[in-house]
C-alpha cells in the first residue's frame, strides 16, 4: 500500500470507466468460416445435450489451428465457445467422462494461454464475453436489451442467470471510478472530496445489491440447481459427482483439476474489497487472529480464473488502496469521513447478506429437496453437482469451495473492517446463543427470510 505508487491507467488493464470489466465493444457473436465446425455445434448445443448426442458430434470434430485468430475479440469468442463445448462434453451425458478429445483440448489450451486464463468455463467466458444487444439502436435499460450468445440448456432461466451478472458488471463500472477518485483525493489531502466519493460509493454498492436480487425475476431456483448448475462445475473436488481425479486434456498423461465458473471470479467484487481494504482469511481463521491468519487461499486462487489483465489490475489496486489508512489517520478531525467509510462497509456487508440469501434459495434449499426426490436415475439428476450427498455445511459451489462457511466468513470479515467504534459495534458479527430449529425447519424459515435472530444462518 503506497501514497506514491502511480494510479492505474484503466485502459492498460482492459478496464473501462463506462463498462468496467466488460469489453467496451460488444463481444464477437461468431468466428469466421474456418471455425464454423465449432460454431455449428454451439448453435444447436442445447438440442445435442437434450438428446445426449454431444459427445459423438464433438468426437467427429477436426483439430483446428488457433493461427486464424487475429484479434482479442476472436480469442475471447473462441475461449467462450470451447468452454461451452467442453463442459457439455464432460457433463452432458448420463455419467461424466474424464477425458477431453484433442479437438477441444489442443486449441483450448493455446487460447487460454494467450488470454492468461485456465482452460475451463470461467465467469469471463460464460458472462463477460457471452452477450449481445437485442436492438442495437434502442435506448432501453441494458438488462432489458441484451441476450446470451450461447447456453447449455436453451432455457430463459440460464440466460437470465448470465445476463444479471453482465448487468451487475456494467453498473459496477461507476464504483471503480468513484473508488479511484476517492484514493486520488486522499493522496491530495482533500478530505471533503473523499467524503463525497465515499458517500457516492456507498450508494453505488447498495444499488449492486438490488441488481443481484433481480436474479429471482426470471431464474427459477429449481431450474438453476437441477438443469444449469451441473454444467457449470469444474473438475476439482468433484469426486462425489463422478470425477475421481480430474480431467485429461487430449493425450496428456496427467489430469488437470480446475474450479468451475463462479461469481468469485468477478474482478469487480474483489476490486470493491480492495478499495475498502477488506481482508479475507482462510476459512475458520479469525480476521484479527494473533496466530497470523493467511490470506484466504480460495480468493487468491480465483484471480487465476480472471482475464490476465484484470488480475493485474487487482494487483495494482492492492498497492494503492489507502482509504482505510486515510480514514483512521483523519478520524478525529473528520468524523463524517468515518461515517461515510463505514456506510460503504455496511453496504458491502449488506450485499454479501443478499448473496447468502440467493445461495440459500438457489442451492442450499434445492439440495435438501434433492434428497427427497427418489431415484437418482431421473433426467434432472443425471449430471454433476445435482448428485451430491453432502450435508448443508459441506455443500460445495461450482468453484469447488464449501459454500456457507466461505460466504459467511466473507460477510463477517467485511463488517469487521468498519473504522468507527459505532460502526464496529453495529457491523461486527457476534454469535448469540439460541435454540436452533431442526434442519428441515430452518430451511423452511430461510425460504421465507425469517431466520431466528442471532442464529448463524439467520445473520442476514
Amino acid at each position: 500500500m503506497s501514497y506514491t505508487y502511480p494510479l492505474p491507467d484503466l485502459k492498460e488493464y482492459d478496464v473501462s470507466e463506462k463498462t468496467g470489466f466488460l469489453p467496451e465493444e460488444m463481444p464477437l457473436e461468431s468466428l469466421g468460416p474456418y471455425y464454423e465446425p465449432w460454431e455449428r455445434i454451439a448453435r444447436v448445443l442445447p438440442a445435442l445435450v437434450l438428446t445426449k448426442r454431444v459427445r459423438s458430434v464433438v468426437d467427429a470434430l477436426p483439430v483446428l489451428s488457433v493461427s486464424h485468430l487475429q484479434s482479442e475479440a476472436e480469442y475471447r469468442r473462441a475461449y467462450s465457445i470451447l468452454g461451452f463445448l467442453a463442459h457439455s462434453y464432460i457433463w452432458g451425458v448420463a455419467e461424466p467422462t474424464n477425458r477431453l478429445p484433442e479437438a477441444l483440448a489442443e486449441p483450448w489450451i493455446a487460447i487460454s494461454e494467450h488470454l492468461r486464463l485456465p482452460p475451463i468455463a470461467t465467469y469471463a467466458g460464460l458472462c463477460l464475453w457471452n452477450f449481445r444487444l437485442i436492438l442495437p439502436d434502442s435506448d432501453t435499460e441494458l438488462l432489458d436489451n441484451i441476450q446470451t450468445i450461447n447456453t447449455f440448456t436453451g432455457a430463459v432461466d440460464e440466460s437470465w442467470f448470465y445476463l444479471v451478472s453482465v448487468f451487475f458488471e456494467y453498473k459496477g463500472a461507476a464504483s471503480l471510478k468513484t473508488g479511484l477518485d476517492a484514493i486520488k483525493f486522499a493522496r491530495e489531502g482533500r478530505t471533503q472530496e473523499v467524503v463525497a466519493c465515499l458517500q457516492q460509493l456507498a450508494e453505488e454498492i447498495d444499488y449492486l445489491g438490488t441488481v443481484l436480487m433481480r436474479m429471482e425475476e426470471m431464474c427459477d431456483p429449481h431450474v438453476f440447481y437441477f438443469r444449469l448448475r451441473p454444467y457449470l462445475a469444474g473438475w476439482k473436488n468433484m469426486k462425489d459427482a463422478g470425477l475421481e481425479e480430474g480431467v485429461y486434456y487430449g493425450n496428456e498423461k496427467t489430469p488437470r483439476k480446475y474450479s468451475g465458473g463462479s461469481n468469485a471470479q468477478s474482478s469487480l467484487i474483489q476490486a470493491l474489497d480492495l478499495l475498502l481494504n477488506v481482508e479475507h482469511h482462510s476459512v475458520g481463521e479469525e480476521q484479527n487472529s494473533k496466530s497470523g491468519a493467511d490470506e484466504n487461499p480460495f480468493m487468491a486462487e480465483m484471480r487465476y480464473y480472471m482475464p490476465g489483465k484484470h488480475a493485474d489490475f487487482l494487483t495494482h489496486l492492492s498497492k494503492i488502496n489507502i482509504l482505510n489508512d486515510y480514514v483512521h489517520r483523519h478520524a478525529d478531525e473528520a468524523p463524517e469521513l468515518v461515517l461515510s467509510y463505514d456506510a460503504c462497509v455496511a453496504m458491502l456487508k449488506c450485499f454479501r447478506d443478499k448473496h447468502i440469501q440467493i445461495v440459500t434459495r438457489y442451492i442450499i434449499i434445492q439440495s435438501q429437496k434433492a434428497r427427497n426426490m427418489g431415484s437418482e436415475t431421473t433426467s434432472t439428476l443425471r449430471a454433476g453437482l445435482a448428485k451430491s450427498k453432502s450435508n448443508k455445511k459441506d455443500i460445495r459451489g461450482t468453484g469447488g469451495t464449501a459454500l456457507l462457511p466461505f460466504l459467511k466468513q466473507c460477510r463477517d470479515e467485511t463488517g469487521s473492517t468498519a473504522a468507527g467504534s459505532w460502526g464496529k459495534r453495529l457491523l461486527t458479527y457476534k454469535a448469540k446463543p439460541v435454540t436452533r430449529a431442526s434442519e428441515s425447519e430452518s430451511d423452511t424459515i430461510g425460504l421465507a427470510g425469517q431466520w431466528k435472530k442471532g442464529s448463524d444462518e439467520g445473520h442476514w
